[in-house]
């Protein structure tokens, strides 16, 4: 079995109740390794009433213990849950663990810590100077992001030939997409030829450089099998009729893809980061601070399909 290094998250929200409740499904399918002290591990699996199976694997000296606050955003937590993840991502680059699945953090959290980045895919690209992709979703329906987090009134300037062409060229050989790739288009009706904004313009070239590329790889110029779409129109590109015909989608900017995506396939979605060096997988949902440490029921599909996926794709 593959063993796997999982970053613990946000103390103060519900990744330890998923990884206390899950354990038994997860340690079938993997050798988990839970980047979590023993200490603060007792003290959130007390707040439970959760039992720690004796087969929980820690790793030591994680970061200094603190009092948890259910839901809360606390510096102490952010700082923590940064550890956690920076000590399952160095057990991926030293070859001790097989893959990297992250529980929820919280953002702001990581800014009180004085955490620089803004989530775990940030901090990816700086660790292994690379251009990571985030791709979202299930096997049903994935959808990358040439933008992420960002603000909206910047994404249309983000938009450029050079930069898109690679993004295109990079998703195509780390995703392995097996059929066509649905591209979205930025504006309202893709533009409709300039009335609305020109940005498709500057997607086709994109996309034209990147089809030419890999027809001249897979060596079928000759009988060119397109690999990306032209500019669909984003207010259609999700509809039955064209969910057909597509299993992958790359939308211009976070929103504009996920809306649609956790509307269909919120419970079971997951965050793949494509283009390192590690496979690291991520539950696509947040922390859940209402909820946290109420008793509550915590739906762990995406949490095991997050595993399941490195299973299937380590």
């Amino acid at each position: 079995m593959k063993k796997v290094a999982i970053s613990i998250g946000d103390l103060n929200g519900i990744g330890i109740q998923l990884a206390l409740e899950n354990h038994a499904t997860i340690s079938k399918l993997t050798e988990p390794l839970y980047c979590i002290d023993p200490t603060i591990l007792t003290q959130a699996a007390t707040k439970l009433n959760l039992p720690i199976p004796d087969d929980f694997q820690t790793v030591e000296n994680i970061a200094p213990s603190f009092t948890i606050e259910p839901g809360q955003i606390s510096k102490a937590s952010g700082a923590y849950a940064y550890a956690s993840f920076v000590k399952a991502i160095e057990l991926a680059k030293e070859k001790k663990v097989d893959a990297v699945t992250t529980l929820p953090i919280h953002k702001k959290a990581w800014e009180l810590a004085g955490v620089k980045y803004k989530g775990h895919t940030d901090a990816l690209r700086d660790f292994f100077d690379a251009e990571a992709i985030m791709m979202l979703g299930c096997p049903q329906m994935y959808v990358a992001l040439y933008t992420e987090h960002i603000p909206l009134k910047e994404v249309a300037a983000s938009i450029n030939e050079a930069d898109l062409t690679r993004f295109l060229i990079d998703f195509y050989h780390t995703a392995k997409p097996t059929s066509t790739v649905a591209i979205l288009g930025l504006n309202p009706h893709a533009g409709d030829d300039g009335v609305l904004g020109d940005e498709e313009s500057i997607i086709q070239k994109a996309i034209d450089n990147a089809n030419r590329t890999l027809r001249q790889a897979q060596g079928t110029v000759a009988e060119p099998v397109e690999v990306y779409s032209d500019p669909l129109v984003p207010d259609v590109a999700f509809t039955p009729n064209i969910r057909k015909h597509y299993t992958h989608y790359i939308a211009m900017y976070h929103d504009q893809g996920l809306a649609p995506l956790k509307a269909l396939y919120f419970d079971e979605g997951i965050n793949v980061s494509l283009n390192l060096p590690i496979l690291r997988t991520s539950v696509d949902h947040g922390t859940a601070f209402d909820i946290a440490y109420q008793g509550r029921e915590v739906n762990g599909l995406s949490y095991l399909n997050a595993v399941r996926y490195i299973v299937d794709n380590g």
